[in-house]
C-alpha cells in the first residue's frame, strides 16, 4: 500500500485501533509486522491535536512486553534514550556504532533480538511545545532490510500520527488554518514523495538545486513543519498533494 492509500483508508477509521491495526498492516508488506506508538511527554494544551494523553500502542511479542515492564527497561532502553535526543529517524542496528552504549543499554538490545525483534527503525515525531511521540517498527526476519524501509516507513509513522490527531477528541475552539502552496511548491511536494533528492527535482522540473531547495523551505514554513517527509505528509492530508 503506498502513501497515498493509507491516507484515503486512515481517513475512514475511527478508533486508534482500527488506524494501529492500518499501520500494522502497511508496515508488515515492508517486512516490519511489529509495531510501537507513545508519547514520551505529557504536557500541554489539550486543546491541540498534537497533544494526546501519554500512552502506549505496541503489538511486540507478549513476553517481551511483561519483561520489560517488570525489569522496568524504559529507563535505560537505548531507542527511548536516544529517541529524545535525535531529530530524524535512526535504525537500531547503528545504535552501538554511533553511540557509546552503557552495558545496560546492550543488553535490552540483545534481549530484544532474542524475543524476535531483530531489526528496528524508530520514528521520533516532534510536535510544538516540546511535545514527543514516537513509532518503533520491528522485524522478525534476519534478512530485513531496515535502511531501504527508512524513507517509507517515516512517512507512515507521520502519517499515522496526524491521523490520529484527527479521530482524538478536539476542542470546540479549534479551527482550520487554510494553508496556500504554489504550483512550484506542491511540483516539489510531489517529486519528494517519489524519493527524489532536490538534485533530481531540478533536473526533471528544469530548475537548479537551490531553486528547488527554495521551494521546498517555503512549503515547509508555510506547514510549519520540522522535515520534508512530515511537510509531505502534512501536505496529503490538507489535500493540497
Amino acid at each position: 500500500m503506498d502513501l497515498f492509500s493509507f491516507v484515503e483508508c486512515a481517513k475512514e477509521t475511527r478508533s486508534l485501533k482500527a488506524l494501529f491495526d492500518l499501520l500494522v498492516s502497511c508496515s508488515s508488506e515492508q517486512g516490519f509486522s511489529q509495531v510501537a506508538y507513545g508519547s514520551l511527554t505529557d504536557t500541554g494544551p489539550a486543546r491541540l491535536p498534537e497533544y494526546l494523553r501519554a500512552a502506549v500502542t505496541v503489538n511486540f511479542p507478549s513476553d517481551w512486553c511483561e519483561r520489560y515492564s517488570e525489569r522496568g527497561y524504559n529507563a535505560i532502553d537505548p531507542v527511548v534514550r536516544r529517541t529524545t535526543m535525535l531529530s530524524t529517524p535512526f535504525l537500531w542496528d547503528r545504535l552501538a556504532d554511533q553511540h557509546q552504549l552503557q552495558p545496560g543499554e546492550t543488553r535490552v538490545l540483545s534481549e530484544a533480538r532474542e524475543a524476535g525483534l531483530k531489526h528496528g527503525v524508530t520514528v521520533p515525531l516532534f510536535g510544538p511545545f516540546g511535545r514527543l511521540s514516537v513509532v518503533s517498527f520491528a522485524s522478525s526476519f534476519d534478512d530485513a532490510d531496515p535502511e531501504h524501509r527508512l524513507s517509507h516507513l517515516n512517512a507512515l509513522a507521520w502519517q499515522f500520527h496526524h491521523a490520529l490527531a484527527e479521530i482524538a477528541p478536539l476542542s470546540e475552539g479549534r479551527c482550520q488554518i487554510q494553508v496556500a502552496l504554489s504550483e512550484r511548491e506542491k511540483d516539489c511536494l510531489r517529486w519528494v514523495e517519489q524519493g527524489k533528492s532536490s538534485w533530481e527535482i531540478g533536473v526533471i522540473l528544469k530548475v537548479s538545486e537551490n531553486t528547488v531547495n527554495f521551494h521546498l523551505k517555503n512549503a515547509m514554513r508555510k506547514l510549519e513543519t520540522n522535515s520534508r517527509t512530515h511537510c509531505v505528509v502534512k501536505a496529503i492530508r490538507l489535500g493540497l498533494i
